[in-house]
């Protein structure tokens, strides 16, 4: 099994219509990108014209190298008036001693003989203006080609930067539009993945790729033109040759495309199988569980280490593969570049031209194929994102005109006829009504899925009503915006609520009008002021989930921002669940405290807690069964004094 968070990149759904859709959502960097790729075009050309005036340097050097014996050049020398006629007359025996069969040293030695009058008309002779031009366009164009890739890279990712800084801010917006129901649908790891891994991959792949595809495209198109306008049998020998090469690294990705899924399969299993062990170590422990364990992790590890080895040899015979490829062409344009030389059908600088060429037309064809496959997973990171932010969002609060001062509420809430359902054909709160006074201690019990926690979510309007109506102080929850409804509300769960930061920052969470003073005095009220005193920096110590701090002294510190909030009504969803007796205690003095003033709606499933509550509502499968006081309730001898009791019978 995959490891939470994890995620393998799968081929996109929809390849074509993800990229057009990505492409749109570029439209804003439109003409920088167009912009990058001209340059990306305009550096390959130059890179494929450099190798035709690197073999005119070749030939210039290579004719400047040579001796001028020609037999039009030497009649002409002959027939020089100012040269004196012993020096001509000489020069003629010594030149008619050299025939077709005479090697150079043997060209090189007569031409030594010759007299200086005549030697100077025929020596190596360096055109020097000409290699100076030759090499200074050389280094322009190399170092345009350089410079145009600069600007490409930068334009490329300045446009990937700042799309992946919009995507994200999009997505943060997102976030804060969605409703409740998308979160509890979907999994934490798969919404962070999509924040995070999904936008990395757009941005960095859109940075290397599409620049990288069409620069490879051009090249390689570019290489095999000017090849064949150079030399077609030279042409044909490079591209066959590389040909060869790159039908094997087919054959062989084809052969280890198995090994790499299987491999990816079992590290997924290996550490999935780690992180159960592991979470379950005290269970493994305690039943003796060690050997089979061992075991089973030795035959995951044997698994894992098979298809690894056999994926990693064969993706290690790549880069030999690669160089042989090059090399096996750069030997086939010797061979045949030096048949074709000798026959003066080409001359040496073709040779060294075409050996660039090569290079020029095997790099393009992995670069294309390593951009394909990163745009298969841009393409399929941008579908998940767009996924996400196609979701449906919460409904808009155009008709929420009303607004309630918190200072100014009395604290009535009535629910009248409410009905909800996740899903609208199946109701799971069919006809609640009850009635909340001001200052009241409202507790809601009743069995696990009997709709409690689902109507403080109503109540906050994290999710919308199906019929019915919610009123606070004779206004309608319709008629106001959720930023209202929250701004009301004080909320102490289960889950206790601590971010990376101060104890200030923690306690004063979103509220900046808020002194020191009155943050000591909140942790007093709770009875958690000594607990801050012995940490290391009181207010300004740093807490994180790896802190020793227990749950009650966790719960403490919420309760304690909800005495910093100062809000009409309060919420506690099963608030000392996760506590042991005598934290509870402290946690429900704490809470005591918290209610006073307050209209405060208490879920638990330990019916000790709330039997000082002024209304108990009893709820089973959506409805309210029973309502009353804690001795009301248990008088009527009904569900509720069932349900009370039968916690004293599981702790007998």
């Amino acid at each position: 099994m995959p490891r939470p968070g994890g995620r393998t990149y799968e081929k996109s759904k929809d390849f074509k219509g993800s990229i057009k859709r990505l492409l749109a959502h570029l439209k804003p960097w439109h003409v920088l990108m167009s912009f990058a790729l001209v340059l990306a075009i305009a550096s390959s050309i130059l890179a494929l014209v450099a190798p035709d005036k690197l073999s005119d340097l070749t030939d210039t050097i290579s004719a400047g190298l040579q001796p001028n014996v020609s037999e039009e050049h030497i009649a002409e020398v002959l027939q020089d008036p100012t040269i004196p006629t012993e020096d001509q007359q000489q020069a003629m025996q010594i030149l008619s001693s050299i025939d077709e069969d005479s090697n150079t040293d043997e060209i090189l030695a007569a031409l030594d003989q010759l007299p200086s009058s005549i030697y100077d008309e025929v020596k190596p002779t360096m055109d020097m203006d000409k290699v100076k031009n030759i090499a200074l366009l050389l280094a322009i164009l190399y170092v345009l080609s350089a410079l145009f890739s600069y600007v490409q890279h930068y334009s490329m990712t300045t446009v990937s930067n700042q799309f992946a800084r919009k995507l994200r801010r999009s997505i943060s917006t997102k976030i804060n539009r969605l409703p409740l129901k998308y979160f509890d649908n979907h999994e934490t790891g798969d919404v962070l993945s999509r924040v995070t891994n999904d936008v990395d991959t757009i941005a960095q792949n859109l940075n290397n790729s599409l620049a990288t595809l069409v620069s490879s495209i051009t090249l390689f198109l570019g290489s095999i033109l000017m090849m064949f306008i150079t030399n077609w049998i030279m042409a044909i020998t490079a591209i066959v040759a590389s040909l060869l090469g790159f039908t094997l690294i087919g054959v062989i990705l084809n052969k280890s495309q198995k090994y790499f899924i299987r491999r990816q399969k079992e590290l997924g299993d290996m550490n999935g199988y780690i992180e159960e062990i592991y979470s379950g170590h005290n269970v493994v422990k305690a039943y003796n569980g060690s050997k089979e364990a061992e075991a089973e992790f030795a035959k995951l590890n044997q698994q894992l280490y098979e298809s690894n080895q056999k994926s990693a040899f064969l993706s290690g015979l790549m880069p030999p593969i690669m160089s042989f490829v090059g090399n096996l062409g750069y030997v086939a344009v010797c061979i045949v570049g030096a048949l074709l030389a000798m026959n003066n059908i080409i001359s040496f600088g073709v040779i060294v031209a075409f050996m660039v060429y090569v290079r020029l037309f095997t790099n393009p064809l992995s670069q294309m194929a390593q951009a394909m496959t990163n745009l298969q997973s841009t393409a399929a990171a941008s579908e998940r994102v767009f996924e996400f932010l196609d979701e449906t969002e919460m409904t808009d609060q155009k008709e929420c005109t009303k607004h309630l001062d918190k200072s100014k509420v009395k604290g009535e809430i009535e629910f009248k006829h409410v009905k909800f359902g996740y899903d609208p054909h199946k109701m799971i709160i069919k006809d609640f009504n009850a009635t909340a006074k001001p200052g009241q201690k409202i507790a809601i019990v009743g069995p696990t899925g009997a709709g409690k926690t689902t109507l403080v979510n109503l109540l906050m309007k994290f999710y919308e009503i199906n019929d019915g109506d919610i009123l606070i102080d004779g206004v309608s929850t319709k008629q106001l915006t959720r930023e209202n409804i929250h701004d009301l509300f004080i909320m102490v769960l289960q889950d206790t609520w601590l971010f990376s930061g101060s104890v200030r920052e923690n306690i004063k969470f979103n509220k900046d009008d808020v002194s020191d003073n009155q943050i000591w005095q909140a942790l007093r009220t709770v009875g958690v002021d000594h607990f801050v005193q012995t940490l290391p920096g009181g207010l300004d110590a740093i807490l994180s989930d790896n802190d020793g701090i227990s749950q009650g002294q966790k719960q403490l510190l919420t309760i304690a921002r909800g005495m910093i909030e100062d809000a009409p009504f309060l919420i506690l969803d099963e608030a000392t669940s996760n506590v042991d007796t005598r934290t509870e205690e402290l946690v429900q003095k704490a809470m005591d405290k918290l209610t006073e003033g307050r209209t405060s709606f208490i879920i638990a499933h330990r019916l000790s807690t709330i039997k000082n509550a002024d209304l108990i509502l009893v709820m089973q499968k959506g409805n309210i069964i029973e309502q009353g006081t804690h001795e009301e309730l248990m008088k009527q001898q009904g569900f509720y004094e069932k349900l009370y009791n039968s916690q004293f019978e599981k702790t007998a």
